[in-house]
């Protein structure tokens, strides 16, 4: 809906396409959806669930494997976005190198985007 050519919409680390195929097979998924909603103390939060088919509007991106399914209405604010997957000592999980970010709260859970005049203007620069 909002790609460019030829370019995937997200791609993912080798560590990322790791646990979503693994997660897949474990549980018989589809696919992991992203999207994003209101919330959080910077105005947005990512939403993340595995499902059994994708949605007729969803951008379906596969990478060696492992699925994730964009919601429609996250696909401009997730454009470019890589995601991977980090362990630490003391949590795990995915992590969201997202360009269209402008701000993030202090403990990384939600964020704010560029408005949409300034997202679509790097858009076409590129």
């Amino acid at each position: 809906m909002f790609g460019i050519p030829g370019k995937q919409a997200v791609t993912m680390t080798p560590a990322a396409v790791m646990q979503v195929r693994k997660l897949m097979e474990r549980d018989g998924r589809a696919g992991l959806r992203i999207g994003v909603k209101k919330g959080g103390c910077a105005g947005m939060e990512y939403t993340m669930e595995f499902v059994d088919t994708a949605d007729g509007n969803d951008e379906v991106v596969e990478q060696d494997g492992a699925r994730v399914m964009i919601a429609p209405m996250a696909q401009m604010f997730l454009f470019g976005t890589e995601i991977d997957y980090q362990v630490s000592l003391l949590e795990s999980g995915f992590q969201f190198n997202n360009p269209n970010v402008a701000d993030a709260c202090g403990c990384g859970e939600s964020i704010k985007f560029k408005d949409l005049d300034e997202l679509e203007a790097e858009r076409q620069a590129n």
